[in-house]
């Protein structure tokens, strides 16, 4: 939620407007869609949604404006690339950062009370894959686009967003209580205080120990306030947020059920015990990946998912001699390829995008398949 109150400031909006005045075709606008919600999507999973939707939307508008064809669901299956490509390297990566906390609850099996980013997300090996995967979801969006005379642009999907604008709200001071909340002073305290906490705890800690899934949510709070100059405008986004992910939401207790069925019956570390078995420390990244691939369609939780299968996963790392490093982020990448074969996630950009399933969700299948030899060769000859 805090990454959607970022994406929807008017301030990122009018961004988004005039990189959508880049393309001169559809290909184009497909390659600029991919890449920029590929790369937020780095910066934070919920950033690179929800800007990857709204700018798939607005990419679909213009587009019809200025008479370009495109193929809408091709721009919002590259609104989605990147959650199914990236996001688990990235700053908001919950396996990595579940391990930088002191403890954490694989420790005894790592010889480390943290691993941290540095080994993980800040690793060449992490980078690398980054880069590779960021180039290929701009070029396979590129090629996915179709020939002209096959485009359906936003106005067969979507009529209805092609005059709808977005605008701004002007807060309305009446009481003492309004003026309070409305009151900017009160956020520039607010943040010098978040401020003041985060140097304190960094300078502590060290960046590299100190980055974790805490300090990363602190940030983006810390951000969107600033962003809103004052708690209520704030609030009202993270309320619209809470209301755009409700679907999300609703689905978490019935896969956690899964997660639970997995985790105590042993399913989960059967399974990944079972694809394990045939291994070499060679092979290994990209088992990891594929195993963690082959979960993830059932427990499509990046925390949730390393905390079912992180200690078999662990015990076959420390018995083939493999950095700890390089199997989470070989995990990482299984963990958010399977997304793109699994609508759960895309339920805010088809809201967004006014987009059903059955329209959009060949595309991602196909760069799913496709990735499969990106994945492979990226995790197996990339040096860590």
């Amino acid at each position: 939620m805090t990454g959607y109150a970022i994406a929807y400031h008017p301030a990122v909006h009018r961004g988004l407007i005039r990189l959508c005045g880049w393309p001169k075709n559809g290909k184009q606008a497909a390659a600029l869609v991919a890449a920029v919600g590929t790369i937020l999507a780095w910066v934070n999973w919920g950033l690179g949604l929800i800007v990857g939707a709204l700018m798939a939307r607005e990419m679909g508008r213009q587009a019809y404006f200025r008479k370009i064809p495109v193929h809408y669901p091709v721009l919002c299956a590259a609104g989605y690339a990147g959650l199914g490509l990236i996001w688990h390297y990235g700053l908001s990566a919950s396996a990595p950062l579940l391990m930088t906390v002191e403890k954490h609850f694989l420790w005894e099996l790592t010889g480390e009370a943290v691993i941290p980013v540095n080994m993980t997300i800040f690793s060449g090996y992490a980078i690398g894959m980054s880069v590779l995967v960021l180039l290929f979801a701009v070029g396979i969006c590129y090629l996915l686009h179709p020939k002209p005379e096959r485009c359906r642009g936003i106005e067969q999907y979507a009529p209805e967003l092609i005059g709808e604008e977005a605008k701004e709200e002007k807060p309305v001071v009446v009481s003492v209580a309004d003026k309070i909340e409305n009151n900017r002073w009160i956020a520039i305290l607010m943040m010098a205080i978040m401020v003041g906490s985060m140097v304190w705890w960094f300078a502590t800690k060290g960046f590299m120990k100190g980055l974790d899934l805490n300090s990363i949510n602190f940030i983006f709070v810390l951000i969107g306030l600033a962003l809103y100059h004052n708690p209520i405008a704030y609030l009202r986004t993270i309320v619209r947020a809470a209301a755009v992910v409700g679907g999300i939401i609703l689905q978490f207790p019935f896969y956690a059920g899964i997660q639970g069925v997995m985790m105590y019956s042993g399913l989960g570390v059967t399974i990944a015990r079972w694809l394990a078995r045939a291994a070499t420390p060679f092979l290994w990244p990209a088992a990891c990946w594929f195993i963690a691939g082959i979960i993830n369609i059932f427990i499509p939780s990046g925390g949730g998912e390393w905390m079912t299968i992180g200690e078999i996963m662990t015990r076959v790392t420390n018995e083939l001699g493999v950095p700890i490093g390089k199997t989470i982020i070989a995990y990482a990448s299984g963990d958010a390829w399977t997304n793109l074969a699994n609508p759960f996630w895309a339920i805010p950009l088809l809201a967004i995008t006014r987009m059903r399933v059955r329209d959009v969700f060949g595309y991602p299948l196909t760069i799913c398949a496709i990735s499969m030899i990106v994945f492979f060769l990226g995790l197996t000859f990339i040096p860590y």
